[in-house]
């Protein structure tokens, strides 16, 4: 298989370094090697097996890496049963991956849950590793960890997440580069999507053909969110299942791109349009949500604490008569929609240059829901940068 089959594929010197940043903080833990699955990264999930192997798993098959304090990695995915064959660290898909031992599990058959976690043990006892650390618990399917704990008897499974987070968190110049093509992108799909704005037009077919721009512009994962409402019910962010409303004279729409860009970066960005004029109810709210997210970007700067962010955020929303965040207002983003850090009480891991930070303060009541989206570097220097040009406001079609 030649390069030019890859798309936007991450360079292996940006491989190199990942690798090379993970290997140095090893032995804090004193592991002998870390293992990552990744399966299903269709939305936004499964960032960490991206990270450290450049491949992002669009199917519903895991696949497995175990990566060694030194030396090759060793790859368990699907494929032919009872064979193993040696990459060397050439194939140019599976860069770094010596051993590959495929198996052919399906996840929805019960009988299939011990094949991949008995390809993963043998190779960890082969090794003699006797640390071993689990990189994202929650990405891994559950019978693959169950399974993979009783065969492991005697193997010391560490958590191994926040040994990787830091690193992450942290994008180099080559991610930055993919972030602001991803809001380049974003910027491209509004732009687009508005002239499709109609009465008589279905939620779903105008988000659909969002997704569409993006994939010819090089989008590969993620998904579209919005609806349209008529004035006084609220404009949800909704998903596929619930964009089955056509749109009238008069309706107010929110729009949401919540994709990748070209090399699997995550940045989102959203807006509204009203087919008609703005109500007024609408405006002054979307007034004080701009000023809101504007009051959390001065407060984005190297070394700030996501929690008294997070708090001084909900001391402004109380003090212009909104409720405080209940949920998630600001959060880092990279192969993951959602990653560290977080600006929340419950966050430790402090801004750091080189982040990239999707915000969107909201409000909500029974007749509103109001919200801004976008996407804010860290630059390397500590400057904001502004990923989106799409103006802040409320178009009136």
């Amino acid at each position: 298989m030649s390069n030019d089959r890859l798309c936007n594929p991450i360079s292996t010197t940006e491989l190199e370094r990942r690798w090379k940043a993970v290997r140095e903080r090893m032995p804090e833990q004193k592991l002998d090697a870390l293992i990552i699955q990744g399966a299903n990264n269709l939305a936004g999930t499964g960032g960490y097996f991206r990270w450290f192997t450049g491949v992002s798993m669009g199917t519903s098959y895991p696949a497995t890496v175990i990566f060694p304090k030194d030396g090759p990695m060793t790859l368990v995915s699907h494929g032919p049963m009872g064979m193993e064959r040696d990459f060397a660290g050439k194939d140019p898909v599976w860069r770094g991956v010596g051993k590959w031992l495929p198996t052919a599990s399906f996840p929805a058959i019960d009988y299939c849950i011990p094949y991949d976690a008995e390809r993963v043990a043998s190779e960890i006892k082969r090794a003699g590793y006797r640390n071993v650390g689990i990189v994202a618990w929650n990405n891994m399917l559950f019978g693959f960890g169950d399974a993979l704990r009783k065969l492991l008897d005697g193997v010391t499974l560490s958590d191994a997440t926040r040994l990787v987070d830091p690193i992450k968190a942290i994008k180099s110049a080559e991610e930055i580069d993919l972030i602001r093509m991803a809001g380049q992108m974003q910027d491209q799909i509004l732009a687009k999507a508005q002239l499709q704005i109609k009465a008589g037009k279905k939620d779903f077919e105008l988000l659909g053909y969002g997704a569409y721009v993006g994939n010819m512009l090089g989008s590969e994962t993620g998904y579209m969110l919005g609806s349209s409402s008529p004035p006084g019910e609220p404009t949800q962010i909704r998903g596929r299942r619930e964009q089955g409303r056509e749109m009238r004279d008069g309706d107010v729409i929110y729009y949401q791109c919540e994709n990748t860009g070209p090399g699997g970066m995550m940045t989102h960005v959203g807006r509204y349009y009203v087919l008609g004029k703005a109500p007024q109810e609408l405006v002054d709210a979307f007034g004080i949500i701009c000023e809101a997210q504007d009051h959390t970007v001065r407060m984005l700067e190297p070394g700030a604490s996501p929690k008294e962010i997070f708090a001084a955020h909900n001391a402004f929303m109380e003090k212009h008569g909104m409720h405080k965040e209940p949920r998630l207002h600001c959060h880092g983003q990279g192969y993951d929609v959602v990653e560290r850090p977080m600006i929340r009480h419950d966050e430790d891991m402090p801004l750091a240059a080189s982040m990239n930070i999707g915000l969107h303060p909201t409000f909500g009541n029974a007749r509103l829901f109001v919200t801004v989206c976008d996407n804010f570097l860290i630059g390397p220097e500590g400057k904001i940068e502004h990923l989106h040009q799409t103006p802040r406001k409320i178009f009136e079609l």
